[in-house]
């Protein structure tokens, strides 16, 4: 049947902070504005006492900055010059791509727009202006059972939709939010903690610098989707 021979469905997730900006988005703005003892959260975080959500509400409550100061910051913010390529190709392709990150869902709006890239749905922490130089977070892609506490549960983006057949998933990302995802994705392009991770489990993955060479990567894997399958496992373990 023609059906047979088509490309499977894909979908791509990707990581904001660290990924696809140079830095650390919020630990730079939280280094910036934020009054003593976001870094002793942190701690917390890192040591896995408690989850990236309790974690990122106790250090955005810290931010002591104008809506202004905000802004102009966030402005100064660079991106992995590869990433508008990378997204364009996916969009030829029809190939949804979503980013997902536990970090500020208007920050990295703002972000992308000022560096002419629309149209790429963004599943991120809700910040909310309470006081004039005050803010707080909501979680509206938080789960409970998230098996992460994420602030955003990425490993929710990974799994099919009820009643649907499961896309093949890629994740791109960099860090230990990224890892539940990582998990459950068919590949994961990855760098910094992630690789780590990808390595220690034997995860489907491949080593990545940057969006020039995921987008190399990504096209390397045009006759792979062709096929339906992952059936390269020397590519698919990094090993290529």
């Amino acid at each position: 049947m023609l059906t047979e021979r088509l490309p499977p469905a894909w979908t791509v997730l990707c990581d904001f902070d660290g990924t696809i900006s140079l830095h650390d988005l919020t630990d730079s703005l939280l280094a910036r504005f934020a009054r003593p003892g976001w870094q002793a959260i942190e701690e917390e975080w890192r040591a896995g006492r408690i989850g990236s959500r309790q974690c990122m509400a106790g250090q955005i409550a810290l931010l002591d900055c104008s809506r202004e100061e905000l802004e102009a910051f966030v402005a100064e913010a660079e991106i992995d010059p590869g990433f508008k390529a990378f997204a364009a190709a996916l969009r030829e392709e029809g190939v949804p791509l979503r980013i997902v990150s536990d970090g500020l869902d208007h920050a990295i709006r703002s972000v992308l727009i000022r560096h002419g890239i629309s149209g790429v749905p963004v599943a991120a922490s809700h910040l909310v202006q309470v006081a004039e130089r005050r803010w707080q977070l909501a979680f509206p892609h938080g789960r409970e059972v998230c098996a992460s506490a994420g602030a955003t549960c990425k490993c929710a983006f990974a799994e099919a939709p009820p009643g649907r057949p499961a896309p093949a998933v890629l994740m791109i990302g960099d860090g230990a939010s990224d890892f539940c995802a990582a998990t459950r994705a068919d590949l994961t392009f990855a760098r910094g903690e992630l690789l780590d991770h990808c390595i220690a489990r034997g995860l489907p993955h491949h080593a990545v610098a940057d969006f020039g060479e995921a987008l190399r990567l990504w096209n390397l894997l045009r006759p792979v989707r062709r096929d339906d399958t992952i059936d390269d496992k020397e590519f698919a373990h990094g090993r290529r």
